[in-house]
């Protein structure tokens, strides 16, 4: 059988724990981020995280989708400082930044 074609993107997760009392702890053990990057463009074309209210899967998927998935990091953290008052802001900026770590392994060939 022949493998598939390669897709033209990247499919690239980012993981974080959540303060204790937060509810996706409770239900999910972990924060989990979800990235498709074009492979050309290093846009991100899709995203997806645990969460418990769809709000707030809404909310991080229009601040990260058409963004350039690297360049995200120089303003990540500022803006949610300013506008994300979810109790799961530490774990975003975290799973944010070790899926752009898993990403670039990736990239590199080296994962």
């Amino acid at each position: 059988m022949k493998a598939p074609d390669p897709l033209p993107s990247y499919y690239v997760i980012g993981e974080s724990r959540t303060n204790a009392d937060n509810a996706i702890t409770r239900i999910f053990g972990s924060f989990y981020v979800a990235f498709e990057v074009d492979a050309a463009t290093e846009e991100v074309l899709a995203f997806n995280c645990t969460h418990t209210l769809d709000l707030t899967e809404d909310y991080l998927r229009r601040l990260f989708v058409g963004q350039h998935f690297p360049s995200i990091d120089a303003w990540l953290e500022g803006v949610l400082k300013q506008h994300y008052g979810g109790s799961s802001r530490r774990a975003v900026l975290t799973s944010y930044r070790d899926a752009l770590k898993r990403y670039r392994s990736m990239r590199a060939g080296s994962e």
